[in-house]
């Protein structure tokens, strides 16, 4: 964003905030023909046509229809057509039969967003209740959300098609010349840490979901974290010894997960004989040569795929309070700098949101690319979600948002496993130390990879 853009606290912010995000969503739509954004691949996915829809839905219901006095919905079948799964405003349709609304045409569906987007325009040229502001910076964190999950469904898509078509050529030859840096420990002394956010409501800069608050101690005990995340030339040597095939480093559910499915490899890995290593990644560019890729980091694990192969190599993942509390730790600092007490850095957490660097989806690379540094963690943010060992709960004192948003979140709190650090698809503008995704342990089609953790010896 230009150093000049005004304020997000403010109606015009919000503003060229909203117009910013609504351009980035046509701007990764535009690469697909209209029968693109019509497919479904698996249940997970969505239809671009349905994101489209759905993310001007949002908008619609949660903002235009409450606060701006005379609105006139886009059609009176969309409320519960593009509805996702907020059980409160009514009935919605199978999330499975999205591929078959081909009525209505694309047509009309860019028609609906321009008639919301000129309403929200409408909405912002008066004095805006706070409430208003708040659903504003939630619906664009939404439509971020669903930025990443157009890049991960048109993925799935393609790479079924039979003819396994890229998204967009690659610009150049993607083998990449860089050498991933040795693994490192980075060690991490015990305390009593702050987790989480306490938002201030009145700012709208300093946005975050309702699952990442309260604020909160958490005891962490040492323990030190790998430098770089797992390396596709390192999880190929956990294939080659065996590693789908021996039951030891499983658990349970995912000894029989992978073999339910038939897993051999991660998602997108298909064996090419022509090829040295005899494996080829599909990736938003097409199939790529694995030795190509052999120094980025492995995507598209399961969370029982990425516990196996830390097992494996004799280490273990982080829990998100260790991945949370070692990211805002090398963000105050811009260096890793364990030993900054917490009194220090507790109140960085979100305005440290805006020091993230790394592979987002700005960058167009659309896939991880290696670690290029040795000092300190490297690769905190982007290029692959992290999986934890933690379990998606809340946080003590949490309480969801009222009303039907109150299902944003806090409906999906039982059976699903936290992820930390955004990946090469994610909006640089949308992820923080404290981000908290999370997924069912099988799911492989998102952008997924891992960073080996390891108990710290207790003298630290």
């Amino acid at each position: 964003m230009p150093a000049t853009a005004p304020s997000l606290n403010t109606a015009k912010g919000l503003l060229f905030r909203y117009k910013a995000v609504r351009q980035a969503t046509d701007k990764l739509c535009a690469p697909l023909s209209p029968e693109d954004l019509m497919v479904q691949s698996c249940p997970e996915a969505s239809p671009a046509k349905w994101h489209l829809a759905h993310t001007t839905w949002f908008f619609e219901t949660f903002v235009l229809r409450e606060f701006l006095a005379g609105y006139k919905p886009f059609h009176p079948d969309f409320h519960w057509l593009f509805n996702s799964y907020y059980n409160a405003l009514g009935d919605m349709p199978e999330k499975k039969l999205r591929a078959s609304f081909s009525r209505p045409p694309l047509s009309a569906i860019l028609a609906y967003r321009t008639h919301v987007d000129k309403n929200i325009a409408s909405l912002l040229q008066h004095q805006l209740e706070d409430e208003a502001a708040r659903r504003i910076a939630l619906g664009l964190s939404h439509e971020q959300q669903h930025q990443e999950l157009i890049a991960t469904d048109i993925k799935h898509a393609l790479f079924t098609n039979p003819l396994h078509p890229a998204y967009v050529a690659p610009a150049a030859q993607q083998k990449t010349e860089a050498i991933a840096p040795p693994l490192d420990w980075i060690a991490f002394r015990p305390g009593l840490v702050e987790i989480g956010v306490t938002p201030n409501p009145a700012d709208t800069t300093a946005f975050a979901f309702d699952n990442e608050t309260p604020r909160h101690s958490v005891y962490i005990a040492p323990f030190r974290l790998a430098s770089r995340l797992v390396t596709c030339a390192e999880y190929l040597a956990f294939i080659d010894q065996n590693g789908y095939t021996r039951p030891e480093p499983w658990l349970s559910e995912g000894w029989t997960t992978i073999h339910a499915e038939g897993w051999q490899a991660p998602l997108y890995w298909q064996r090419d004989t022509a090829t040295q290593s005899g494996w080829s990644i599909y990736t938003l560019h097409g199939f790529i040569p694995l030795e190509d890729l052999s120094e980025t980091p492995v995507c598209h694990l399961s969370f029982f795929e990425a516990d196996a192969y830390a097992r494996w190599a004799g280490h273990r993942l982080p829990t998100e309070f260790e991945w949370e509390h070692a990211a805002t730790q090398s963000l105050s600092a811009k260096d890793c700098h364990p030993e900054r007490s917490e009194a220090e850095s507790k109140d960085l957490r979100l305005s440290a949101a805006t020091a993230t660097q790394g592979n987002f989806l700005e960058s167009a690379s659309l896939h991880p690319t290696p670690a290029t540094s040795s000092e300190g963690l490297q690769q905190l943010f982007g290029d692959v979600w992290e999986w934890t060992a933690s379990g998606y709960t809340g946080y003590p004192g949490y309480k969801p948002l009222p009303g039907a948003l109150g299902e944003y979140n806090g409906k999906f709190m039982s059976s699903q496993v936290v992820l930390r650090g955004g990946s090469c698809v994610t909006p640089a503008t949308h992820i923080r130390p404290t981000y908290r995704n999370f997924f069912t342990p099988a799911t492989r089609w998102q952008f997924s990879g891992l960073r080996l953790a390891q108990d710290g010896p207790q003298d630290r």
